[in-house]
């Protein structure tokens, strides 16, 4: 039993290897036969080579204000990304990541069997996948191409992709490709977005201990982030970091003690660009570059923009409208407010504030009055009147009487008004105190904004002319004359600010239209320039007419009686600057619209829901206040220059010089000397045939007698037949 018995176990031992070894053979050839197949399936499901180097990939598209320092907004409610050439990225900034990352980047292939086995030990152990042991080539091919769900079939597909990316690109590539893809925090991919978020500067600018704390971020950016509340192991993970590049040889013992001892600031994250500054004037740029460009270039395309914003300006009239509307509220009822600033010898908008408070979506505080609200202009449209008829040979010592007048041919409507009825066919206006001035010019008319010589003058000049002339100006939402009649010069139609402001600009540039912009420049991803600014100009206007505009428009004294106890903030000493104010109809619509020859600025105040404000509140009141803060924050931050002076004008018909007297010395309208369809020819046969000419005459008469006790005209006036005047 001995040796046969011995032998019998040591056969029976052999066979049990043999099985034990066919067994794990066959295990080991099915696991490399399904490994093979594993692969070759995932072949097919990740990108090739040719679709990964034709891949776009989606980068922010930034605004920034003119300087192209002040970053305004950009896109992406997903991932920020802006791409860095290689070269462009520091040294430090490249051995920190593979310091820390993977310091056998560029002697090992795709990835490293010794940790590949180190991790799949480590997963066995647990159960579950606790270790990943990727290369930085493996970490591109995961973050940039795959997801980053933890499965056995991704970490395969990460391993297939690896060794592509190893094969056709170099180390430098793919370090490259990683730095542009890794995370650096939430919603920010690739060391430039993480540099301008974290420090405010490119990454071109970073130092080592910067270079440090960026690279310490991709392992866990929701931990390490700056902004929440691991800053400390943030710190010493940058650290580690540092002491791993020393030992590896990229830094010497000065660089790392001095990296060590380097404070490292970090931007608040109200400031780090994940915000919007000056929202309404970003919001009309975004829609003018989709218009333009189309959604998924601007969402995507990594697009530089820069634009024609004053910073500086901007945040002024943030400040003031803010303040501008708080007042309003408690005094006036009014819970809204915009400005324009522009400067009209380029047309480039520097300041937008479409609203009191853009954030506030509850009471449409996102709407943008400024560049979308259609508000009734007041009498903001009278210096184009004038300046129509200024063209036409008026002069500014044209004399139009303010007196009780009927303007409506209504045979219902009395030629002497009835103020007291309420006959929606009558039209008899009345100025903001209801009195009336008699005899004044057109000087005064307009520096004061008398009502009634200014519907006056639209009579005398053709509605169809006014409107011609403000079109021209940049107005276009007026559109048929005839819809308004002569209430369009007291704020009949509807205008957009940022029309009216540009409108404006042509005064202050001496009757030069620059196309209105908010864009100096626009780049591609590439650096390629898709558009810059190129002044266009057209001349639309007499400089005669406009400089007799401006000259009474910053004429001060001729204001003063209109602004009383507001006056001093319609001055500034040392500045030439014209104004004109409005108001709609029931106080809906306050505007104060002031420029220089530098900058012009439009304000408005009123209600989103157009309801009125309370009873006085004028634009004297409500928007001047308002404008003049601006401005004299302003100001001091434009050229400061003044207007071009009108040539002296003498008329050869004494009338449109000034004279209202007819030859036996009694006071008559206008209408009586003047044939509107040729204001400097010779005086109307008979005045009476036009149909104005009755009641214009009744209101000159009546207030004559009632301002001059016991003048009786000489011989009696008729209002029926009248002789010709010659001259």
């Amino acid at each position: 039993m001995g040796f046969r018995g011995g032998f019998r176990r040591i056969i029976i031992r052999k066979k049990w290897w043999l099985t034990s070894l066919k067994i794990v053979g066959v295990v080991f050839l099915s696991a490399v036969i399904a490994l093979a197949l594993a692969i070759l399936y995932y072949s097919t499901q990740v990108p090739s080579i040719q679709e990964i180097s034709n891949q776009q990939i989606s980068q922010t598209t930034k605004i920034y204000d003119r300087t192209g320092k002040v970053l305004l907004y950009q896109t992406g409610n997903g991932v920020r990304r802006t791409l860095v050439p290689f070269n462009e990225i520091p040294q430090s900034m490249k051995e920190a990541t593979v310091a820390i990352e993977d310091q056998n980047f560029y002697n090992e292939p795709a990835f490293d069997v010794k940790a590949i086995i180190r991790a799949a030990w480590a997963d066995l152990i647990h159960g579950r996948i606790v270790e990943g042991g990727s290369t930085l080539t493996q970490q591109l091919a995961r973050t940039a191409f795959l997801t980053l769900h933890k499965t056995l079939s991704r970490k395969i597909k990460e391993l297939i992709l690896a060794i592509k990316l190893n094969k056709y690109y170099s180390k430098d590539q793919i370090l490259g490709m990683y730095l542009n893809e890794a995370p650096y925090g939430p919603n920010i991919s690739g060391v430039q977005e993480a540099s301008l978020d974290y420090f405010g500067v490119p990454v071109s600018q970073i130092n080592l201990a910067q270079s440090a704390i960026l690279a310490s971020l991709p392992q866990a950016p929701s931990y390490y982030s700056p902004w929440g509340s691991h800053v400390d192991a943030l710190i010493a993970r940058q650290r580690l970091v540092l002491q791993d590049m020393y030992k590896t040889g990229k830094i010497t013992q000065s660089q790392l003690n001095s990296a060590l001892n380097y404070k490292v600031t970090f931007l608040p994250q109200s400031d780090s660009g994940t915000g919007i500054k000056a929202p309404y004037f970003v919001e009309a740029v975004m829609q003018y570059l989709i218009q333009k460009y189309g959604e998924n270039l601007v969402d995507n395309g990594g697009l530089k923009v820069i634009t024609t914003l004053n910073w500086n300006l901007q945040q002024d009239a943030e400040q003031a409208v803010t303040a501008g509307v708080a007042r309003d509220k408690a005094l006036y009822g009014s819970t809204n407010g915009a400005l324009v600033a522009q400067d009209p010898q380029t047309g480039q908008i520097l300041a937008l504030v479409g609203g009191a408070n853009y954030f506030d979506t509850q009471n449409d505080g996102n709407y943008d009055v400024a560049t979308e609200g259609l508000r009734q202009p007041g009498s903001t449209l009278k210096p184009f009147v004038y300046l129509t008829a200024f063209n036409m040979g008026y002069t500014p010592n044209t004399v139009l009487f303010d007196a009780p007048t009927e303007f409506s041919t209504n045979p219902s409507c009395p030629a002497v008004p009835d103020f007291a009825a309420k006959n929606p066919a009558c039209f008899h206006p009345v100025d903001f105190e209801g009195t009336f001035a008699g005899p004044v010019t057109i000087r005064d008319a307009l520096a004061q904004s008398i009502n009634v010589p200014a519907v006056k003058m639209l009579y005398l000049v053709g509605e169809t002319n006014a409107i011609t002339t403000i079109e021209n100006f940049g107005i276009t939402t007026l559109g048929n004359p005839s819809q308004y009649g002569l209430s369009l010069v007291l704020g009949g139609g509807a205008v957009h600010l940022i029309d009216l402001t540009e409108a404006y600009s042509v005064l202050a540039a001496d009757g030069v239209k620059h196309q209105q912009t908010m864009i100096l420049s626009v780049q591609d991803a590439n650096g390629n320039m898709l558009e810059s600014y190129h002044d266009q100009a057209t001349q639309v206007a007499d400089p005669q007419a406009v400089r007799e505009i401006n000259n009474i428009l910053s004429d001060g004294a001729a204001r003063e009686p209109l602004f009383r106890a507001s006056y001093h903030e319609t001055v500034f000493p040392g500045y030439d600057v014209a104004l004109k104010t409005g108001t709609s109809n029931d106080y809906r619509d306050a505007w104060s619209m002031g420029y220089t020859p530098s900058l012009v600025v439009g304000v408005w105040a009123g209600n989103n829901n157009n309801a009125p404000m309370h009873a006085q509140g004028s634009s004297i009141l409500a928007a001047v206040p308002m404008w003049s803060q601006f401005m004299t924050a302003a100001l001091p931050q434009v050229p400061n220059e003044t207007f071009p002076q009108p040539n002296p004008v003498t008329p050869a018909n004494p009338t449109l010089g000034g004279n209202y007297f007819g030859p036996h010395g009694n006071p008559h309208t206008i209408l009586y000397f003047i044939n509107k369809a040729n204001p400097t020819g010779p005086a109307p046969t008979n005045p009476s045939n036009d149909p104005q000419f009755h009641n214009w005459e009744i209101g000159v008469q009546n207030w004559w007698a009632q301002h001059h006790p016991g003048w009786t005209p000489t011989p009696p006036t008729t209002t029926t037949a009248l002789s010709p005047i010659t001259f």
